[in-house]
């Protein structure tokens, strides 16, 4: 009896969770409609989401040319060590744009209300 008790009020829970985001999402466009803001097109999410792949693609790539260098597939070694330090600062700047977040997530938090 108790699992399924457990179940009901699991599913009473994804239900009121789903209840607030629909009503904070109409307020979000009622509030836009009514101080005439209009979101731009791609959201930071997503922004943010496309650097981080991006980075993911420049290191995939990068190993990707050394090993086919280590393997006599690519005679060109300039082009291989670009291609290792456009990944390497695509990574850095990654690490850096964290830890300021990080930071100032910390600082914001640590201020007194």
């Amino acid at each position: 009896m108790s699992a399924i008790s457990g179940v009901s009020s699991l599913q009473s829970i994804q239900s009121s969770q789903a209840n607030a985001l629909t009503k904070t999402d109409s307020m979000k466009l009622k509030l836009a409609e009514a101080t005439g803001f209009k979101p731009a097109g791609v959201s930071f999410a997503e922004r943010l989401g496309e650097s981080l792949n991006s980075v993911a693609d420049s290191q995939n790539k990068a190993a990707q040319s050394v090993k086919d260098y280590e393997l006599g597939r690519e005679q060109d070694l300039s082009k291989v060590m670009v291609e290792q330090q456009i990944s390497s600062l695509g990574f850095q700047l990654t690490l850096n744009v964290r830890n300021k977040a990080l930071s100032a997530y910390k600082e914001i938090m640590n201020m007194p209300v």
